[in-house]
């Protein structure tokens, strides 16, 4: 959640659960990152309901922030250097190389690491009220 929200998923979370048959746990596979940025759209019309898992049971062990953690936190404090590194590894045939815009986004994400938490509250005090156990 703390990814698709900093990346403003316009989709809910898509997930494959699995487990083996001697398992208890279920494995958790995070897949389709295709709608990050609004969906290549490359705005972030933030909405509480937007890139979360369409199922409360996902979130039923959510406490607090600690359950956030270490990603919250590595987000919040990640250098800029770091992210300008990463957006050198993008191959410049997926923004058609159009740098000025790519580097319109990844200034949007600099800035965007501040509010993750405040994206997160927005949704755990929604109606929805996914997180069941939040406890303060």
């Amino acid at each position: 959640m703390v990814l698709d929200k900093w990346t403003g998923n316009a989709e809910g979370r898509q997930v494959a659960f699995w487990r083996r048959s001697r398992e208890k746990k279920y494995t958790a596979a995070f897949i389709d990152q295709g709608h990050c940025f609004n969906a290549g759209e490359w705005t972030f019309p933030d909405d509480p309901l937007r890139g979360v898992c369409a199922r409360d049971e996902v979130y039923a062990s959510v406490r607090g922030w600690e359950s956030f953690e270490p990603w919250l936190s590595r987000i919040e404090k990640m250098e800029e250097d770091v992210i300008w590194g990463l957006t050198g590894e993008i191959p410049p045939d997926w923004y058609e190389r159009e740098w000025a815009e790519l580097e319109k986004l990844v200034r949007t994400l600099i800035v965007r690491r501040a509010a993750v938490r405040e994206l997160i509250e927005a949704f755990r005090v929604s109606p929805r009220r996914p997180f069941p156990t939040w406890s303060e």
